[in-house]
């Protein structure tokens, strides 16, 4: 009788960055807490890779860190988009009509997801202006396509319920295969050591439409001003333009001037 041959160990392919996260956030929601070693163990990668992942998830308000781990983000109390909406409504009308001048008949533009942003779009569509729009945002997109001079394209990812909007890696992925004339985004704070989020999700995609665009503006409410979220978006130097509602204070100011951002007060 012949001996019988064991079967090769049959090698699994790699995952992707981008694959390997999306599986890490997928895991989240089915599990309290995630260990880098098991993770590093299933990926056939270094713990230390891992480990780089869990940070940069961290960063984007995706994962909360802990010792060997991470698990998903507390949910501290953060008003959603309904509720935004309805707060400081005249300032943010203000602020996206405004915004709305320096889009270009012809721009490809990107436009985040929110409330003030929600504002520009109304204000684009209104005015017909000719554009394109890459957006992870679905009332933006709705909004947007209201016009017949607009050409909307709406990012894929993963579907955040609270805000109507897309996030993760995919939508920052595709975000990152196009290049923009100009981008738009808000923001929960705004200081000296720049433009911070709260929603879980965001900072990633503001990110990577600050890579991607020739100009970049701020549009922020003054009630904004000196407040940190959770995650860094970026620093002033970042920034092309600040649109909002009233002067800056002095040294909120003052850092914007000497970051050369361009400070524009609604009337």
């Amino acid at each position: 009788m012949l001996p019988v041959q064991e079967a090769e160990p049959v090698a699994r392919p790699r995952l992707r960055k981008r694959d390997r996260r999306s599986q890490i956030l997928l895991e989240l929601k089915l599990r309290p807490h995630l260990r880098i070693s098991e993770l590093a163990e299933r990926f056939g990668v270094s713990s230390e890779t891992v480990r780089r992942d869990f940070e940069a998830l961290s960063a984007d308000g995706l994962l909360s860190r802990a010792h060997g781990g991470g698990s998903a983000p507390g949910r501290g109390h953060y008003p959603g988009l309904d509720e935004r909406s309805r707060d400081r409504l005249e300032e943010r009308e203000r602020i996206g009509r405004l915004a709305a001048t320096l889009v270009q008949p012809g721009d490809a533009v990107m436009i985040d997801a929110g409330s003030t942003t929600l504002q520009l779009a109304r204000f684009l569509a209104f005015n017909a202006t000719p554009c394109t729009v890459l957006t992870n945002s679905l009332p933006l997109a709705m909004t947007m396509g209201q016009s017949d001079a607009a050409n909307v394209i709406l990012c894929p990812g993963d579907y955040l319920a609270s805000e109507s909007a897309v996030v993760g890696p995919d939508a920052v992925d595709f975000l990152d295969r196009h290049n923009v004339d100009r981008c738009f985004i808000g923001a929960s704070g705004l200081s000296a050591n720049g433009a911070s989020e709260t929603v879980r999700g965001f900072a990633a995609i503001k990110r990577a439409m600050l890579r991607r665009s020739a100009m970049s503006h701020l549009l922020i409410d003054s009630g904004k001003f000196d407040a940190r979220g959770l995650a860094r978006v970026g620093g002033l130097d970042r920034l092309s333009c600040v649109v909002t509602d009233t002067d800056p204070g002095p040294a909120l100011g003052r850092a914007l001037n000497m970051a050369g951002v361009t400070v524009m007060v609604t009337p």
